[in-house]
């Protein structure tokens, strides 16, 4: 039986590591293999589809010769610093007001409609109004990438404080509990599932709204260095930027997928 069970343990090791790591791996070697046939192949021209030997080496190049004014690394930092400041931002204002709309009818009733409106207009749409209200400088694609992070905050939190059981809340309050502590030691830690994967789901958001503000507006970042590659018609540059975006769009989504399930875990037990 003992053994029977081990086999069982191990087989299932096995199947995580395939799912983990290994089908991933081959995925990836697998699209670089039929991007490397098709360009060598030439039946797409080097200016249209660089070959992805190129652009590992115009990777490298990029990281110690300065694109647009800087490096790679320094426009992908300027990048991160939006992201930071706005998705925080986002999630500051979005959750509170998400959790105080489940819990109180006035703020649904106040708050409910407008925030209904708001998250149907797409993030790019606020580009107007960032370069009205900060200019074309740093900050200028924070309010997009605020608009993305926040929608998403406030419902998932909203969501959450709606599901609570009522007993519970009805429990804290014949305790004594007050106004602020029901919120903060009761419907916080139980909606915190919910918050969780609205602040995944916001940063998902925020990342691409970050590039799509950068290739409009502003002067340092991921999104303009692309858009000074297409300028230059550098394709090579524009695919480093892309693959640059979508290799930290995927750590950011894998860290929070962790934290998601992290605190998922403990919240059942």
């Amino acid at each position: 039986m003992e053994a029977l069970m081990l086999e069982e343990d191990r087989a299932a090791k096995r199947r995580a590591q395939l799912e983990g790591w290994i089908l991933p791996v081959l995925g990836v070697l697998t699209l670089l293999g039929g991007w490397a046939l098709v360009t060598e192949s030439g039946l797409v021209p080097e200016n249209f589809l660089p070959s992805p030997t190129l652009v590992f080496k115009e990777m490298l190049l990029l990281t110690h010769e300065p694109y647009s004014g800087a490096l790679l690394q320094e426009h992908l930092l300027a990048s991160l610093r939006k992201f930071a400041i706005a998705y925080v931002l986002g999630v500051i204002v979005g959750v509170p007001l998400g959790l105080l709309m489940g819990r109180f009818r006035i703020m649904e009733w106040a708050f409910g409609p407008v925030i209904e409106a708001l998250r149907f207009v797409p993030p790019i749409a606020w580009v107007p109004f960032s370069i009205l209200w900060l200019g074309t400088g740093f900050l200028s694609p924070t309010v997009v990438i605020f608009s993305g992070v926040f929608s998403s905050c406030v419902v998932n939190a909203y969501s959450g404080a709606r599901q609570i059981d009522k007993p519970l809340l009805e429990a804290a309050q014949m305790l004594g509990a007050s106004r602020w502590l029901t919120l903060t030691e009761v419907l916080f830690p139980a909606a915190l599932p919910q918050i969780v994967a609205g602040m995944r789901i916001g940063a998902g958001f925020g990342w691409q709204s970050l590039i799509g503000a950068e290739l409009i507006v502003g002067s340092t970042g991921l999104g303009y260095m692309i858009i000074q590659g297409e300028s230059n018609l550098a394709a090579h540059v524009v695919v480093v930027g892309m693959i640059t975006i979508g290799v930290v769009g995927a750590l950011i989504d894998y860290v929070m997928r962790r934290v998601e399930q992290r605190i998922r875990r403990n919240w059942r037990n």
